[in-house]
C-alpha cells in the first residue's frame, strides 16, 4: 500500500489488500488450523524460518490484518491482537519481565491495571512502584531499581482524566534504558500517535474507541521498533540472548525492528494463548473503518457536555482537557490538538448516595460497565470498576468517592444534555 496516507484512509484500506478476484472485505478466516503439501514447510514455520500460517493460537489471516491497521495507524513496525485490553497489557510487561523483575508506572491508571500490576504480577514476582505522573522527573526516577524493565502510563488516564507528559515519561525511562509503555485506548491514535512523542510500546483496550459498538473484547499490543534492546542486552536476556525453546534463536539478530513482536507471538501466544477469535477481529475492523468519523464526533459532544457540567451549581467539579481551567489543559493543547476522548469525570455537590441518586435518575443514558462506545453510558468506580480498593487506594489512584465517569456518545447533543439537566434536577428536587 502506498506509504504516508492519511490516518483516515488506513482506517478504511490499511491492513488488507485484497488481490484480482479476491474478497474486497476482509474475510473471517474461521479455521483453527492450515495445511500444506510437505512436512518440511510446516517444520520451516515451527523453527520460524519462514512466515506463514499453522494454528490460529499463534497466527491467522484476519486477525494479523486487523493488527496491521493498527500499527499503520500508531505509526509502527508490528502489532499484535490478544483478547482483552487487559491481556495487551499483561502481554507487554510480560514479554520483557520475569520473576525478580520489577516495573515503574504511574498511579493514574484504569482499577484493572492496578490490580493487574500491584497484585497479581507480584504473584509471578514482578514487583512495582506506583508513581504521581505529575511528580519530577528526578522525584519519579527515585522508584527506578537496578532490576526496572520499564516505565508505563496511560495517555489519558481512567477514570481520571489526567492527560500523561509523555515526553517526560519518554526521557525518564530512556535515561534509564528502559522502554516507555503507553496505554493508548483513550485518544487512539486519531487524536495521540504516543511514538511521535518517544514512546516505545503502545497498547489498547481494543473494546473501546477502535470497536466503538460495544461488539467484541479485545486488545492489541503495538511495537514502535525504535527501542535499541541490544543496547541494553544485559537487562533484557529474553530478547537479546539465545531461546533454547527455538534452537537457540535470538529474537534481536533474527527479527531485528520485529523482535519484540516476534516473540510476543512466538512465546507468550504460543504458550499462554490469549488470542481474539477471527470473528472478533472481524468486528473490530468494521469499527475501525470509522473510528475518524466518530472520534471527532465524542469529541464535539463531550466539549458541549463538560461546558454545560461545569456550568451547573449542582456540579462540585468536572475533570475534562478540553477546558479552558482544567488541570490537564496545557498538556492537552500539546498532545491532543484535535481533541481527548468523549470520556470525563465529575463529582456533584454531595457524598456518594448523591450520586447514586443521579445515576438512577437517568433515563437515556444508561449504567454500564463500560466506556468508550456510540451510546452514552456512565459509572461511578468507587461502587463498581474500583470497589476492591479502599479508600486510601481510591485517592492514590486519583479517584474522589464522589467521582463519576461519563462516556459521551454520537447521538445528538440536545438529547444528552436533555437527559443530565432532567437527572440534577430530579435530584435536586427530593433534596
Amino acid at each position: 500500500m502506498k506509504e504516508n496516507l492519511k490516518p483516515s484512509t488506513l482506517c478504511v484500506q490499511a491492513g488488507w489488500e485484497p488481490k484480482n478476484g479476491e474478497s474486497r472485505v476482509l474475510p473471517i478466516v474461521q479455521s483453527t488450523t492450515f495445511k500444506y503439501d510437505n512436512t518440511e514447510e510446516m517444520a520451516d514455520l515451527f523453527d520460524l524460518k519462514k512466515e506463514g500460517y499453522f494454528y490460529t493460537r499463534l497466527q491467522n489471516p484476519t486477525n494479523d490484518a486487523v493488527a496491521r491497521k493498527i500499527a499503520a495507524l500508531e505509526g509502527g513496525v508490528g502489532a499484535v491482537l490478544t483478547s482483552s485490553g487487559q491481556a495487551a497489557n499483561f502481554y507487554a510487561v510480560f514479554n520483557i519481565c520475569e520473576a525478580g523483575d520489577h516495573i515503574v508506572t504511574s498511579n493514574e491508571i484504569y482499577g484493572g491495571t492496578y490490580n493487574l500490576f500491584g497484585v497479581t504480577l507480584k504473584k509471578l514476582g514482578i514487583s512495582c512502584t506506583f508513581v504521581n505522573q505529575d511528580a519530577s522527573e528526578e522525584e519519579i526516577e527515585k522508584a527506578f531499581q537496578p532490576n526496572t524493565k520499564l516505565l508505563f502510563g496511560e495517555t489519558i488516564s481512567n477514570p481520571g482524566c489526567k492527560v500523561l507528559d509523555i515526553e517526560k515519561f519518554a526521557r525518564i525511562a530512556h535515561r534509564n534504558g528502559v522502554p516507555l509503555v503507553v496505554d493508548n485506548t483513550f485518544p487512539t491514535p486519531i487524536n495521540c500517535r504516543p511514538f511521535e512523542w518517544g514512546a516505545d510500546i503502545v497498547t489498547h483496550s481494543t473494546t473501546k474507541y477502535m470497536d466503538g459498538h460495544a461488539t467484541q473484547v479485545g486488545g492489541c499490543v503495538v511495537d514502535s521498533g525504535n527501542f535499541d534492546w541490544d543496547a541494553h542486552a544485559g537487562r533484557f536476556p529474553g530478547l537479546c540472548q539465545p531461546d533454547e525453546s527455538y534452537h537457540g534463536l535470538t529474537y534481536t539478530k533474527a527479527f531485528g525492528r520485529m523482535a519484540y513482536t516476534t516473540k510476543l507471538v512466538a512465546q507468550l501466544m504460543r504458550d499462554l494463548g490469549s488470542i481474539p477469535s477471527p470473528h472478533n477481529a472481524f468486528l473490530l475492523n468494521l469499527g475501525l473503518e470509522t473510528l475518524h468519523l466518530r472520534m471527532p464526533r465524542h469529541c464535539e459532544n463531550a466539549q458541549r457536555v463538560a461546558e454545560f457540567l461545569a456550568a451547573d451549581d449542582r456540579v462540585a467539579w468536572v475533570h475534562y482537557s478540553g477546558l479552558p481551567g482544567d488541570a490537564s489543559h496545557e498538556l492537552a493543547q500539546k498532545y491532543l490538538p484535535n481533541g481527548s476522548c468523549g470520556v470525563m469525570a465529575f463529582g456533584l455537590k454531595g457524598d456518594r448516595q448523591t450520586a447514586i441518586k443521579f445515576m438512577d435518575s437517568l433515563r437515556l443514558i444508561a449504567i454500564v460497565t463500560h466506556v468508550a462506545d456510540a451510546r452514552t453510558c456512565v459509572l461511578h468506580p468507587a461502587s463498581h470498576t474500583h470497589r476492591q480498593l479502599s479508600d486510601e487506594q481510591l485517592r492514590e489512584a486519583g479517584i474522589a468517592p464522589d467521582l463519576i465517569r461519563l462516556s459521551v456518545g454520537i447521538e445528538d447533543i440536545a438529547d444528552i444534555l436533555d437527559d443530565l439537566k432532567q437527572a440534577l434536577d430530579l435530584l435536586h428536587a427530593h433534596l
